[in-house]
């Protein structure tokens, strides 16, 4: 009760602080257009920083803000991910009308955007949080099978990857993996079971994808109090995150193909605009065939994924609603699962006939409604309610070598989610965001690898995001409370933990500054304290995991984990030199974790879920150097220690300490990136655990784009491990058993229309 004494003080001072400050307003114009022609660019986005507000061009490349409140601000205009982003400062007069022209070319400088980081478009450079993005053209270049796959390489950003072979790949941020990494797709958790176990992967074509950002900080408030380590949102297209519409026709056609796993695939979007009205569309897919390592071809490696969606919707001048629907299908191979299945040494179980391979066969619908309204008038801007019906379901099929298959678990999780976020009307230096967000889950697993018995989970939460902005510091404060309420029905496997409720009421909050140091330099700290509701698998799971190599042994006694966190950032941003170096340290109380025992059942080494004090601490750097023009030197360095201290013992599949150092050279419309990847030793294990050996690869990315005023051609060529170095993931659930890929090549061809 004085929690919520407290938040409602904190609003009411909010509101009086916004209410007492008066403002006036003015007006933004200018033209967009393409330096190789000359021509004007209709359908680019321009993009007013600190107001986070949004418009397009029209057909002669013309764009206007109106009602923009008087004061400084920072411009941003971008079309598609093959050209450069500019930026502008213009200052608002009352009554005045500021000129912003853009002219947009193809260049290796980029301006990071984020809409993930605070609700709201910004800058990664103006963000409070640490902020890593991939867009669609850096997507085509690498040509991944999954999303652990796209982001495990991407050393300097603290982000690698968690596996049981590439089909089960997962993101794995600072450390922290599992139910600590949210991964959303366009603002919404995805619905899949990716993070409760090591051979479950996330339903995401990134060929499909026009973006996708990963956030570490305390904005994941406003998503999650589990996502400690942060999120990893994959943004589909442009109008999934912005309320406005666009006149014509605009979409692409991509393929590729590749060595080393036989990759190939295709996929087209469109989206298709007249009016208020919209229409889009999208599907395709990509497979790969087992992929081959230094040492030879890893068996049931493979992967295949399907998908398809599309949509439709209205955007008003103050009213927007949309509908879409999406179907993702795939296939993924689990490697060596079928030898700890099978009878013998390190196995689980004994099979009167031999099995030959084990694959997950997953699907996932989801049904989505966004509904809003925009240029309210009186202290709120907008508001936006997204809500979610996903459905989700996999099988792991046993295959047998007299050619027999049969479905030896079925995993089926139905989930409704809502969020309904508030913007506030800009007071002055005061802007914010607040809302509610909740879901309802109905989880239920079947066959031999049913841990848990069925769980209802409901959950809410209420959260909100304030800015307080001043001419060279601004001020984030934070907040949410969040519930969470498991109902287990009666297990059926003997000996299961005792199925009774549980609830779980925590408050995360956080405060965070960002001070304007030089020209292109910031400092930004921020405090983070963290409240977290023990996933399901930590409470009810019993029983012989195969994808997680471990007798799991639930707790239903586990009590809330709770952290509190400090990141510091300094960067810099402005002519030839930009970079960022981030320091983070988080403390936690009653951590979850899996203590092995010493003990051996069925095969697999036994771990029970308890609580300990647990720390992480570590950092990341990245610099990049324009030696000239086209000539970009970039460098790359993070590190992370996580032990739970009671023993000063390592968690465990902590990443090593890892180096990049890399090329960019672009001349006209052509790209080389050079880039020479290092990882040290890691010989700081957890029980169990074995040393990993460091290692060095070498990888090159080559791109041609052919730029036109309504047509963009992009070729790309990934030359990967050039050298078919042998080298392991220390975050593989089967690193001793299969390297990594060795020498391949990707082709990629994607045609933009716009």
């Amino acid at each position: 009760m004085r929690k919520i004494r407290l938040w409602g003080v904190l609003a009411c001072a909010f509101g009086l602080l916004a209410a007492a400050v008066a403002q006036s307003t003015g007006e933004v114009q200018g033209i967009v257009k393409l330096k190789e022609t000359g021509e004007a660019l209709h359908g680019a986005q321009v993009l007013v920083v600190e107001l986070g507000r949004a418009t397009i061009t029209d057909a002669e490349g013309r764009y206007a803000f109106r009602d923009v409140p008087s004061g400084r601000y920072h411009v941003i205009s971008h079309l598609d991910s093959i050209f450069t982003e500019e930026a502008q400062t213009v200052n608002v007069a009352a009554g005045g009308v500021a000129t912003a022209d853009f002219t947009l070319e193809l260049t290796a400088l980029r301006h990071e955007i984020t809409v993930t980081a605070g609700a709201k478009q910004q800058t990664a450079f103006e963000s409070f949080q640490s902020v890593d993005s991939l867009d669609s053209f850096e997507l085509a270049e690498s040509t991944d099978v999954s999303l652990g796959e796209a982001l495990g390489n991407r050393v300097g950003t603290g982000v690698s990857k968690r596996s049981f072979g590439p089909g089960a790949s997962r993101p794995i941020i600072r450390g922290f993996d599992g139910d600590r990494v949210l991964i959303m797709q366009d603002g919404v958790r995805t619905g899949t079971l990716g993070s409760q176990s090591g051979d479950h992967g996330e339903a995401i074509n990134l060929n499909q994808v026009d973006r996708v950002e990963i956030v570490k900080g305390p904005a994941t408030l406003l998503y999650g109090s589990n996502a400690m380590g942060g999120t990893v949102n994959a943004i589909s297209r442009h109008h999934s995150v912005h309320s406005h519409s666009h006149q014509g026709l605009r979409g692409f056609v991509s393929g590729s193909a590749g060595t080393a796993n036989a990759l190939g695939g295709g996929n087209a979007g469109f989206e298709y605009g007249q009016g208020p009205w919209m229409v889009w569309g999208s599907g395709g897919g990509l497979r790969a065939g087992d992929y081959r390592s230094p040492i030879g071809e890893i068996f049931n490696s493979r992967t295949r994924n399907t998908n398809a969606g599309g949509g439709f919707g209205y955007y008003g001048d103050k009213l927007f609603v949309s509908f879409g629907v999406q179907q993702d299908d795939g296939v993924n191979g689990v490697p060596f699962a079928a030898a700890f299945e099978q009878g013998g040494e390190g196995s689980a179980e004994v099979k009167e006939e031999e099995i030959e391979r084990i694959s997950l066969e997953s699907e996932r619908q989801s049904y989505e409604i966004n509904w809003g309204l925009r240029e309210m008038k009186g202290k709120i801007e907008s508001f936006v309610l997204k809500l979610r019906l996903i459905d989700w379901h996999h099988d792991e099929v046993e295959f047998f070598e007299g050619g027999a298959k049969e479905i030896g678990t079925s995993f089926d999780q139905r989930q409704f989610i809502y969020r309904g976020v508030f913007e506030q009307a800009a007071h002055g230096p005061l802007t914010g965001r607040f809302g509610f967000w909740g879901r309802g889950l109905n989880y239920e697993v079947t066959g031999e690898e049913a841990l848990a018995p069925a769980v209802d989970q409901t959950a809410f939460a209420l959260f909100g995001l304030e800015e307080i902005e001043f001419e060279r510091i601004k001020f984030q404060l934070g907040g949410r409370i969040e519930t969470n309420r498991y109902r287990p029905g009666t297990a059926e496997r003997l000996g299961a933990p005792a199925a009774r409720e549980r609830s779980f009421t925590g408050a995360s909050a956080s405060a965070g500054a960002h001070a304007d140091l030089w020209k292109g330099g910031a400092f930004v700290t921020n405090y983070s304290h963290s409240s977290r509701a023990p996933a399901l698998e930590e409470l009810f799971n019993l029983g012989p995991h195969i994808g997680n190599l471990a007798f799991e042994i639930g707790s239903p006694d586990l009590k809330l984990e709770t952290g509190d966190g400090l990141d510091l950032s300094l960067r810099h941003e402005e002519g030839r030199v930009r970079g960022e170096v981030n320091f983070f340290y988080y403390g936690f109380n009653n951590f979850v974790f899996p203590f092995a025992t010493g003990e051996i059942e069925d095969g697999l080494r036994v771990i029970e879920f308890t609580q300990r004090d647990a720390r992480f601490v570590g950092g990341e750097a990245n610099l990049n150097l324009g030696l000239s023009k086209g000539v970009w030197l970039n460098l790359g360095l993070d590190a992370v220690d996580a032990r739970e201290t009671a023993f000063d013992t390592p968690l465990p599949r902590i990443p090593p300490l890892r180096g990049r150092i890399g090329l960019d050279l672009h001349y006209k419309n052509l790209s080389l990136k050079p880039e020479l990847l290092l990882a040290d030793d890691q010989d700081e294990v957890f029980t169990a655990e074995t040393r990993t050996a460091g290692f060095a690869t070498l990888n090159l990315k080559a791109s041609y784009t052919i730029p036109q005023r309504h047509l963009a051609h992009q070729f790309s060529v990934n030359v990967f491990n050039i050298a078919d170095r042998l080298y392991r993931n220390h975050a593989s659930f089967i690193k001793d058993l299969a390297p990594e890929i060795g020498r391949g090549v990707r082709f990629t061809y994607v045609m933009r229309f716009f």
